[in-house]
């Protein structure tokens, strides 16, 4: 899900590359060296659009949520079917089709959140709330799907996409196939149906 473009203003092209190497590599593997040698700007002119590395850091999460959450997962799942039970299945279906690109780079919310032990770091903090964004996406399909608890069951269907996400990116591809087949149980034992056979 690379976004870097070469041309436009210095800002442009900063956010471009932090993107590109925050997304692939993590936060800790990228210097600000490295950063601005992708960028192709001057070290003073990074500074002067952000003045540390965790600034840009947290541009970078923002732009993600924007990104990924909103645009592709949010956006991709609305698109992919109109029941909210369906939904909730579709996310692994995309999920799927992502596990199989070549550029797969995992998720960048839980990458910062492992990369920062510190509660308090300002980073990790920024990343709990993004990943709460999703989880509190996931609820609201739920509640929707007429599911009991959909705070409980948010929680569990979070588990199963980070769970994913971390399996593929150890080697499992079809990681988001097996996600959803335990997915369709999930929402067979809230009496939800799937339109997969499975449901009350």
């Amino acid at each position: 899900m690379s976004v870097h473009r070469s041309g436009g203003n210095a800002g442009e092209q900063i956010d471009g590359a932090a993107y590109e190497l925050f997304s692939r590599l993590g936060v800790h593997a990228v210097g600000v060296d490295m950063l601005i040698a992708r960028a192709g700007v001057a070290k003073r002119t990074l500074y002067r659009y952000y003045p540390s590395k965790n600034d840009v850091v947290l541009a970078f999460l923002r732009r993600r949520e924007a990104i990924w959450t909103r645009a592709w997962l949010k956006g991709g799942v609305e698109r992919a079917a109109a029941e909210p039970a369906l939904r909730l299945l579709a996310i692994f279906d995309m999920f799927d089709e992502w596990f199989h690109r070549r550029d797969f780079e995992a998720c960048a919310f839980i990458r910062v959140l492992l990369e920062h032990a510190n509660r308090e770091n300002p980073l990790r903090k920024a990343s709990k709330r993004h990943i709460d964004t999703v989880r509190s996406f996931i609820r609201g399909l739920a509640a929707e799907a007429r599911v009991p608890d959909p705070e409980e069951f948010a929680r569990q269907w979070h588990i199963l996409m980070m769970g994913s996400i971390i399996a593929a990116y150890a080697g499992d591809p079809d990681a988001a196939r097996r996600a959803k087949a335990v997915g369709a149980l999930l929402l067979a034992r809230n009496n939800v149906a799937s339109g997969n056979g499975v449901g009350a």
